[in-house]
């Protein structure tokens, strides 16, 4: 229960390799897999996790191990919170950067295309911010949590 198969030092470098290769792996699916999660990407998470936890913990089950990559997680999570926060550069490298989907009235097809947002889900945060048509829309952004954010025009 408590004896480690592995040295400790092994877990806790096994958990920052799966925890940076996590990060840059749904950092390439897309802003869209984190923010507007369906039923099926839930699934793929925790599936995900439970694929990767061997890799973790190399085979060693005891609760030392589980305990040194739990901590090792948490840790190396707060240290890139605390990175993002003090440098703008690895919050865009970790985060990435807000996408204009709307502007003035223009829609731009290719960044949808590119966020892999369809016209269904744009027109269901139009509808929320109280703009039936594209033409009402002053800016419509792809944040970086996944969420559209937008910005009706003035009626005046």
């Amino acid at each position: 229960m408590w004896n480690l198969s592995l040295p400790w030092w092994e877990f806790v470098i096994r958990g920052l390799i799966v925890y940076v290769f996590l990060i840059v792996l749904l950092r390439l699916t897309g802003k869209r897999q984190i923010g507007q999660m369906a039923p099926f990407d839930l699934v793929l998470l925790l599936v995900l996790s439970n694929a990767v936890q061997n890799a973790m913990n190399g085979g060693d089950n005891s609760v030392l191990s589980g305990i040194i990559s739990a901590v090792t997680l948490v840790a190396v999570n707060w240290l890139v919170g605390l990175l993002t926060y003090k440098s703008k550069r690895m919050e865009a490298l970790v985060e990435g950067q807000p996408e204009v989907l709307i502007h003035n009235g223009k829609l731009f097809e290719k960044a949808l295309k590119h966020t892999m947002i369809t016209q269904h889900e744009l027109m269901t945060a139009l509808r929320a911010a109280g703009c039936a048509e594209v033409r009402d829309v002053h800016a419509a952004m792809l944040e970086t949590d996944g969420s559209i954010s937008v910005i009706p025009k003035n009626k005046g």
